[in-house]
């Protein structure tokens, strides 16, 4: 399925399975410092926080998420940067953004040595968030890196094929998602449906996805904790920490970025090539 002409360009994604508290930007200041530096010093070399890490998730009301909001220049940010620089990764991690007009996003941010590479602001709000945070309106965040080519979303954002469909058509190698699931019923032995989704868009698009979620319970919501890292054939690469029962912790996963440069699926067929898009307008209603 893969070309052998493609170069080998491995890299290793970390996503760190946290548990921020509401309201404590300065623990989870410290939170993400101790995860960003355990999983430099485990290898990884991208290293993706869940959403809204900074400020936690579940706010009382929107005056509560206002105090809380920071800048692209606050210290959150100027800390991933700091820790960026010093342990040579790239850092993705979501937080409370106040904008330009003091509007409210939920976004993630990807910072390398040199700083902010991008914000990314979620477009599609889930549940009471728009009672919070203003919609993005830029499409997917595709930044060249020394990496590869990075994609960013937010969580929800996964639940849209068109959404994940863009970067992929647009050359992203990696997209990276933080996220935050909150857990739900499901019927016995199946697996969570936000990680199965997770797995099509990646098959679909021959692209490497790694999703981080949280940890903890935060104001009466469980979490699925389902971080992943999912190759480009759409499987996990690692057993997942639900497998593994533990809330918090770190996955690891050495990836050849390459794989997903090669959209083949067969001798004759490229799943990106042989779309036909003139085709699937007819439908619209």
């Amino acid at each position: 399925m893969h070309s052998p002409g493609l170069h080998n360009h491995t890299v290793t994604v970390a996503c760190c399975q946290v548990a921020p508290k509401l309201a404590d930007v300065a623990y989870n200041q410290q939170l993400s410092e101790r995860a960003i530096r355990d999983a430099a010093q485990a290898g990884a070399q991208i290293i993706v926080l869940p959403e809204l890490v900074q400020s936690g998730y579940v706010f009382v009301d929107k005056a509560q998420a206002q105090q809380l909001a920071e800048t692209t220049e606050g210290a959150t940010l100027q800390l991933w940067h700091r820790l960026a620089k010093e342990l040579d990764v790239l850092i993705v991690g979501g937080f409370c953004e106040r904008g330009e007009t003091q509007q409210l996003y939920n976004s993630a941010a990807l910072i390398d040595r040199s700083g902010v590479l991008g914000v990314y602001r979620k477009a599609h709000l889930w549940d009471a968030e728009g009672q919070v945070f203003s919609a993005g309106d830029a499409p997917p965040m595709l930044i060249k890196t020394v990496h590869g080519v990075l994609a960013v979303m937010i969580c929800y954002d996964l639940e849209f094929p068109e959404w994940v469909r863009l970067p992929a058509l647009a050359g992203a190698d990696l997209l990276c998602a933080p996220v935050n699931w909150p857990d739900g019923p499901r019927p016995q032995g199946e697996r969570p449906a936000e990680i199965i989704r997770v797995q099509a868009n990646a098959s679909v698009n021959r692209l490497f996805i790694a999703v981080c979620d949280r940890a903890g319970t935060e104001r009466g919501v469980d979490w699925v904790g389902g971080s992943v890292i999912v190759d480009a054939d759409g499987y996990p690469l690692t057993p997942s920490l639900r497998q593994a029962n533990a809330a918090e912790g770190l996955l690891l996963a050495t990836i050849n970025l390459a794989q997903a440069r090669d959209k083949r699926v067969s001798a004759n067929n490229d799943i990106h090539q042989d779309r036909r898009p003139e085709l699937y307008a007819t439908g619209q209603v």
